[in-house]
């Protein structure tokens, strides 16, 4: 998020707000240092210096020294509405007690990193700490009470929330940056603060010495803050906040991203399931649909029989084979990473894909979190930026010198790919033969609002989706719940559908709640309407809006767990195997990566689980389980099976190796084979090969 001051300007032509618009970012940088020698002598922590560059929410920012100082924490007056929370707080009634206050807004890709962290600490400080989301909205849409309950929910907060929708707050602390986190002592003073994403390590520090110091002067409070989390009311919705879709008119299917389900669901243009992908749970396993996972998955793109997916909050880019039934990790670590570099898939770090699009044989990624679009060779799965400078912003120009803002929806024509750049709330177009970046409509970081008119005097508020199709370009113009087209010849920004108010009508002017998702195919606009829980169908001369029915879908059960997982196990599914009756052996070959060693002292380890209910399988007791330092692979388990066996069984790894000539850099890899059999005396084998390569850590 742009570190600037929220203030709106008023309303003015296009040419004079654009020019005045420019002379006050130029009053505000000079007002800006002008007051910085009034107003850090004042502050308890010296604030970095890159706070107060266009880029604070860098997680390279310098790390702020836990100072205890004169200034009281301001009270927090001012919210319009509270959260979580019975009623509103104040800092009176928590002294005693550690507070963290998260300035965010829920457009913020940068606060949604934050998250997780906040989480981290809430659960460690369960007592001591408690962390109030103050959430000063930057457009519009994210002032309102309503909105904001619904992100609440969306990214299941569970402390407390204050909308401080007139930024009292925010101006009572002297914010400029989203995010930005204010620490404040047990006693009511302000002990650090921070500006930006990936700090949870010096807060955890700065959190326990403040703990420390008030457990040391009696002053600590353990008794629980009362929180009230409001649950998602539609339980048994089919979807919950679809983000994506994916229309494929050769296939006649639909795929959509069942967000907060954490899955896919495949169905006809008919409305019947085909598949769900995913287990419904949060997390990283690969292996069959039902066992693999996804975290809020977004974006999608088809290329033959591989579905590839932008897992979004696990920074990863995942591909489905449609034939086996199979998902798999082809780039990402699984961090949060703002890497530059560019390298084989799952050694480069992702930080939030949100979309995808395909053009030849280049896989393009709306890397959210990096302010960039990347590529993904779908020949050789390397991986690394394609445009942008990582800055964010609006500037055109070249691939290494463009700008962009948070892009976070693709479409292409085969000539131009098209992002909907949406902090900048605007429509950006990248030539895919000269490489030129273009702003085909739209504003900038504060210019944003509901405006038709050709080019960049037209305005759109956070748009998240765009969709090529016959000489248009359909956008999702997300807080202003509307769909609007813009002309590829004229530049002119249309109004579709939707009346600019949220809510669930088909007749029009039809409405829509913070659309999310476009995808054109057979002459119909499917739109995954986020807010509403639902997919929309779009249909044209003449036009007229459904809600896209989708037959005995249901919520999902997520399968739990096996008693016997290790952590961080990665499901790997294995095709059934028929196995000839008798003896046999199966043969595990766990194979390290290039310039790695087995560890000289750490105990590896092979264990096999049979499902109850399996027939005719028997292994050796001393087979079963072996852990030892000695232990190698490739190693044989034997077995006999019966003709009429049937059932499966699990075969789960556990290796640590070193690189070699350091043994310093260590990791464990631990993997668990699924595997089905049937005992069949023809087109059998005696001796199935489960066999993984370890690819290279991270260090």
């Amino acid at each position: 998020m742009a570190f600037t001051s929220p203030d709106v300007l008023p309303a003015l032509s296009d040419r004079r707000r654009h020019s005045t618009m420019r002379r006050m970012k130029r009053l505000w940088l000079v007002c800006c240092i002008t007051l910085l020698g009034f107003v850090l002598p004042m502050l308890p922590v010296a604030l970095p210096a890159a706070a107060f560059s266009p880029m604070p929410d860098s997680p390279s920012l310098s790390r702020p020294t836990l100072q205890m100082g004169p200034v009281r924490a301001p009270e927090l007056e001012g919210g319009m509405a509270w959260f979580n929370v019975p009623g509103p707080l104040s800092l009176a009634q928590l002294r005693g007690k550690v507070v963290l206050l998260d300035f965010w807004t829920y457009c913020c890709i940068n606060c949604l990193h934050v998250i997780p962290d906040l989480k981290a600490l809430e659960a460690k400080y369960p007592n001591e700490l408690v962390v109030i989301g103050v959430h000063s909205g930057k457009f519009k849409t994210e002032k309102e009470t309503n909105s904001i309950q619904q992100a609440v929910v969306r990214y299941d907060i569970r402390h407390p929330v204050v909308n401080d929708a007139n930024f009292a707050i925010w101006n009572a602390y002297a914010v400029r940056a989203w995010p930005t986190l204010v620490l404040i002592s047990p006693d009511g003073y302000v002990a650090s603060r921070y500006a930006g994403e990936g700090h949870r390590e010096e807060l955890d520090r700065d959190i326990a010495a403040l703990i420390a110091e008030a457990r040391k002067k009696g002053t600590l409070k353990l008794d629980p803050v009362e929180i009230t989390p409001r649950p998602f009311q539609e339980t048994d919705s089919p979807l919950r906040f679809p983000g994506k879709v994916y229309a494929d008119a050769a296939s006649q299917r639909l795929f959509i991203a069942d967000t907060n389900h954490h899955r896919i669901v495949v169905a006809g243009f008919d409305g019947k399931v085909l598949d769900t992908i995913g287990s419904g749970a949060p997390g990283t396993r690969n292996g069959p649909y039902n066992f693999a996972e996804f975290q809020y998955p977004q974006g999608m793109a088809l290329d033959g029989d591989f579905l590839y997916v932008a897992d979004t909050g696990n920074h990863l880019l995942r591909r489905v084979n449609l034939k086996t039934r199979m998902v798999e990790t082809v780039a990402g670590t699984g961090k949060n990473e703002r890497s530059r570099q560019t390298g084989p898939g799952t050694s480069v770090g992702l930080s939030s894909p949100w979309d995808l699009a395909i053009h030849q044989r280049t896989l393009f990624i709306a890397m959210a979190g990096a302010h960039q679009i990347w590529q993904y060779n779908l020949d050789t799965g390397v991986v690394g930026p394609y445009a942008g400078t990582g800055a964010e912003g609006r500037q055109d120009g070249t691939l290494e010198t463009a700008v962009f803002a948070q892009p976070s929806g693709l479409s292409t024509d085969g000539k131009r790919l098209y992002v909907a750049d949406s902090e900048i709330s605007a429509v950006r177009a990248i030539d895919l033969a000269t490489g030129q970046v273009t702003t085909l409509a739209g504003g900038d970081l504060f210019d944003f609002g509901d405006t038709n008119g050709k080019g960049e005097n037209a305005r759109f508020q956070h748009p998240l989706g765009v969709a090529a199709a016959e000489r248009k370009l359909y956008v999702a113009d997300t807080y202003n719940h509307k769909l609007r087209t813009i002309d590829l010849r004229t530049r002119f920004v249309s109004n579709l559908i939707g009346s600019g108010m949220p809510g669930l009508q088909n007749d029009l002017p039809a409405l829509f709640h913070e659309p999310g998702g476009l995808s054109y195919a057979a002459g119909k606009l499917f739109v995954a309407d986020t807010n509403n829980h639902v997919i929309r169908l779009v249909e044209f001369e003449p036009t007229r809006v459904s809600t896209f029915a989708i037959d005995k879908l249901t919520a999902p059960t997520p399968i739990k767990l096996k008693d016997d997982a290790l952590p961080n196990e990665e499901q790997i599914g294995v095709p059934t195997q028929r196995l000839t009756p008798g003896a046999g052996e199966i043969v595990v070959d766990i194979q390290l990566p290039p310039g790695f060693k087995y560890a000289p002292t750490a105990e590896q380890r092979y264990f096999v689980s049979i499902e109850a209910g399996t027939e005719g399988l028997t292994i050796p007791a001393k087979a079963m389980a072996v852990t030892s330092s000695k232990l190698r692979f490739p190693v044989s388990i034997p077995y006999t099976v019966t003709a009429n066996g049937m059932g499966a069984f699990d075969v789960v790894v556990s290796v640590t190796f070193c690189k070699e000539g350091n043994e310093g850099f260590c990791s464990v890899a631990t993997y668990r084979f699924h595997v089905p059999f049937i005992g069949r005396p023809k087109g059998s084998t005696k001796r199935p090969v489960l066999l993984k390569s370890i690819p290279p850590p991270t260090p």
